[in-house]
């Protein structure tokens, strides 16, 4: 692996698994009550934000680093992170500067915010589901054996958790006990960037 893409694709996924790290420990604040309103949505929409970009900048080093037999699983996972980056970009800088700072509660504005069921919360789970079809597809460039195949249980069990995405985002009656049943995504997600970042660190040429 060249020296440039393998820190390309290091640094990139270390940024992602630190800002995946902080949604989570937001997201968990959030829900025991430590921090409320503006300041949580501004954290988790922020760390949200800070997951996108190094995500996508991670699955372009990986598509360079394979093998060409393989190139087809890390292309389609180089499509669905540019989809994902798509959605949740649009998502959070709304939500960040336009939404938040203006925080009317007028019903005709209602519909930027990302409350369940609304347009925002549509465009945000659409953003979920392609990171994790990404992911899903990602897993099959490594090998099955050594240290690679904990990175292709850990992609393949976030891609496992598109339904569940799906089911939380776009169930009727959205609730906390509902949010929680996709807790191990908070595993999965870090879990798979931070051994991504180990992957790239460890095929860093030495000269």
């Amino acid at each position: 692996m060249k020296k440039d893409i393998a820190l390309l694709g290091f640094y990139s996924a270390l940024a992602a698994f630190v800002a995946a790290v902080g949604y989570c420990v937001v997201q968990i604040l959030q829900i025991t009550g430590l921090i409320i309103y503006p300041v949580d949505d501004i954290l988790i929409y922020g760390f949200s934000l800070g997951i996108a970009p190094p995500f996508l900048l991670a699955m372009l080093a990986l598509h360079y680093s394979v093998p060409g037999e393989r190139r087809i699983w890390s292309h389609a996972a180089l499509l669905f992170a540019i989809l994902y980056n798509a959605y949740v970009i649009l998502m959070y800088t709304v939500q960040l500067t336009v939404v938040i700072p203006a925080s009317i509660p007028d019903a005709s504005k209602d519909v930027l915010v990302a409350a369940p069921h609304s347009f925002f919360w549509t465009i945000d789970a659409l953003g979920y589901i392609c990171l994790g079809i990404s992911t899903l597809f990602a897993a099959f460039v490594f090998v099955n054996k050594g240290p690679e195949k904990w990175i292709r249980r850990f992609f393949i069990a976030n891609g496992l958790m598109v339904p569940v995405i799906m089911f939380v985002y776009f169930y009727p009656h959205f609730s906390v006990g509902l949010l929680l049943i996709a807790f191990p995504w908070v595993i999965t997600v870090p879990g798979s960037l931070l051994l991504l970042s180990i992957f790239f660190k460890r095929n860093v040429p030495k000269n």
